[in-house]
C-alpha cells in the first residue's frame, strides 16, 4: 500500500464498500504502507502476510489460506499480477468462494523488465482458468488480457475512479508549491506526474520542453516521479544535453495531492505505450487542469474533447498540443477547465466506481456473473 496508482483505487474501493455497509479486509504482502492509516480510519482490517522477498511464497500462501478460512468472505478480490497468482493458488484449498482477478495494465511485451516480471505475466495466463471472472480498468486492459489467453467471456471493464473531493483546483497550494520550486509569478508551469520509466514517455517530453524553451520566454518544467537511478541519470543527461536543465525542475517522488497539479498550467502525458487507465490524467483532469495527452490505452476516450490528443513519440505534435494548451487556458476563462472537472465529475468518479463495482461483485457472489 505504497504511493501508487492501484494502491489509489484500492484505498478508494475498499474505504467506498465500507461505508456502504460492507465487511471489508484487505490484505497486503508488505505491510507499512503509507495508505494503510486511511484504511484502518474506516474501520477496515489490514492483514500483513509478511512476506520477505521475491521467493517467499509457499508461507505467504498459507498465510493467505488460513486468513480466507477466517474470515470467509463472499468474494476474493485480488488486484494485479502476483495477487491474482496467489488468490488462485489459495482457492483450491479453501472453502468454495469466487476468486476475482484485477488486469490494471495494457503493457503487452514485458521482455524489457527482466525475466520475473515475463514469467509472472506466463504463469498468470496459466493460472487464469482458476479465476471466476476479471476486472479490467479499460479496454485497452481487457484487450491484452484477451491476447494474453484469458477468457474474454469472463472479462468485465470497470474505469478505475477518482476522488474528485480530494483532487480540486487549490489556489493556495498552487501558490506555496511554485514557490517551493522557483516558479516565480504567472510563468507558465508544464509538468508531468509518472514514475521514471522507459514506457512514460519523459524523453519525448524533454524534446517537446526544449522546443517550447525555444520559442516561449519564461517558460518553466517539472518532472514529479522518480525510478531506477541509472535511467534518472540517462534523462538529466538529455536534459543537459537540450540545454533546458535551468528551466526544469526534478521534483522526486512525493505524495501527489491537489497542490501538485494546482501548481501546473499544463499536465502532460506522454507515455509510448501500455497505458491502460492513467491515474495521473484523472487526477489532473479532476483539479481542472489543462491537459495534453498521447494516444495510448483509453486516454483519448478518457479525455474526450477536453484535450489535444498527439501520437505517442512525436516530440513536435506534443510540444505543439502544450503550445495550444497554453494559449487557449489563458483565453477561455476558465470554461475548459471547469468541462475537464466536469467530464470526471459525471464518468469516473469514485461513487461511481464503487456503485459499478458492489454491482458486479454482488453478481459474483450470487454466481450470476455471465461474461
Amino acid at each position: 500500500m505504497n504511493l501508487g496508482g492501484c494502491e489509489r483505487q484500492v484505498t478508494a474501493l475498499a474505504r467506498g464498500l465500507r461505508r456502504n455497509g460492507h465487511h471489508v479486509a484487505v490484505a497486503v504482502f508488505y505491510g507499512g504502507g503509507v495508505f494503510e492509516d486511511e484504511l484502518r480510519a474506516d474501520g477496515i482490517a489490514v492483514h500483513d502476510l509478511s512476506k520477505r522477498g521475491r521467493w517467499d511464497t509457499v508461507p505467504v500462501l498459507a498465510r493467505l489460506v488460513r486468513l480466507i478460512r477466517s474470515e470467509r468472505p463472499d468474494v476474493v478480490d485480488a488486484y494485479m499480477g502476483l495477487a491474482n497468482l496467489f488468490a488462485a493458488l489459495a482457492k483450491p484449498l479453501c472453502p468454495p468462494v469466487p476468486v476475482v482477478w484485477g488486469i490494471r495494465t495494457a503493457i503487452g511485451d514485458v521482455s524489457s523488465y527482466g525475466w520475473a516480471t515475463w514469467a509472472g505475466t506466463w504463469l498468470e495466463r496459466l493460472a487464469s482458468p482458476l479465476a471466476d471472472a476479471i476486472v479490467t480498468n479499460s479496454h485497452a486492459a481487457r484487450e491484452r488480457a484477451v491476447a494474453m489467453g484469458m477468457d474474454a467471456r469472463k472479462i468485465v471493464v470497470i474505469p478505475n475512479g477518482i476522488d474528485c473531493e480530494r483532487f480540486r483546483f487549490d489556489l493556495e497550494a498552487r501558490a506555496r508549491l511554485r514557490a517551493e520550486w522557483g516558479v516565480h509569478g504567472d510563468a507558465p508551469l508544464v509538468g508531468i506526474v509518472a514514475r521514471l520509466d522507459p514506457v512514460k514517455g519523459h524523453a519525448v517530453f524533454l524534446r517537446a520542453a526544449a522546443r517550447l524553451a525555444r520559442s516561449h520566454e519564461g517558460i518553466r518544467f517539472v518532472c514529479i516521479g522518480d525510478g531506477d537511478p541509472s535511467y534518472r541519470d540517462r534523462l538529466r543527461g538529455l536534459a543537459e544535453e537540450l540545454g533546458i536543465s535551468s528551466c526544469l525542475s526534478w521534483a522526486g517522488s512525493r505524495r501527489v495531492t491537489r497542490e501538485v497539479y494546482s501548481a501546473l498550467d499544463v499536465a502532460v502525458l506522454s507515455s509510448g505505450a501500455g497505458e491502460s487507465f492513467p491515474n495521473t490524467l484523472g487526477e489532473a483532469m479532476a483539479c481542472g487542469r489543462p491537459c495534453v495527452v498521447t494516444d495510448t490505452g483509453d486516454v483519448r476516450s478518457i479525455v474526450g474533447d477536453t484535450a489535444a490528443v498527439v501520437p505517442p513519440g512525436d516530440d513536435a505534435a506534443l510540444a505543439r498540443g502544450i503550445a495550444g494548451a497554453l494559449e487557449r487556458s489563458g483565453a477561455d476563462g476558465g470554461s475548459m477547465s471547469a468541462a475537464t472537472r466536469a467530464r470526471i465529475e459525471a464518468h469516473y468518479s469514485v461513487d461511481l466506481l464503487v456503485r459499478r463495482t458492489e454491482a458486479f461483485l454482488d453478481r459474483v457472489r450470487r454466481r450470476a456473473w455471465v461474461g
